[in-house]
């Protein structure tokens, strides 16, 4: 079982440490305590937790098939003369879109604008750190 002390849980979820007491202390995020009354955060449940957490965003103007969708500020935009480049900074994740100047204007991108980036891939690249965040998340039997 793979535990996450608050502050792990805190970086992997972009919050503070705080943010994870307050959940933990009104009873929305489940933890355990160690033998040193170190508050502990099953992975399991954390991910079952984010996973509620996330939901559906509010307000989708039409369906869709892509789930994946990343709400932002844009950070920068780089037109040339056929093609740009935007780039949306969502949370701690950092986002580079190529897409056609005329999309671009017909949008309205510009830097300090909200957007959603909207992915689906067909190819997903998923890697498993050698250690988490922090470097300190245990597993135990």
């Amino acid at each position: 079982m793979t535990v996450f002390r608050i502050g792990e849980a805190a970086e992997l979820l972009g919050v503070s440490a705080d943010t994870v007491r307050r959940w933990i202390d009104g009873g929305r995020l489940p933890a355990l305590r160690d033998e040193y009354g170190h508050r502990l955060i099953d992975g399991a449940t954390l991910a079952g937790f984010v996973q509620a957490q996330a939901g559906e965003p509010a307000g989708r103007a039409e369906e869709s098939s892509a789930r994946n969708r990343l709400r932002g500020i844009v950070t920068a935009v780089v037109k040339d003369t056929v093609m740009a480049q935007v780039d949306i900074q969502a949370g701690p994740f950092r986002l580079v879109s190529l897409m056609s100047r005329e999309a671009v204007d017909a949008l309205g991108l510009e830097v300090g604008s909200v957007a959603v980036a909207v992915i689906k891939s067909t190819t997903v690249v998923v890697e498993k750190p050698a250690t988490t965040a922090g470097g300190r998340a245990r597993t135990s039997a």
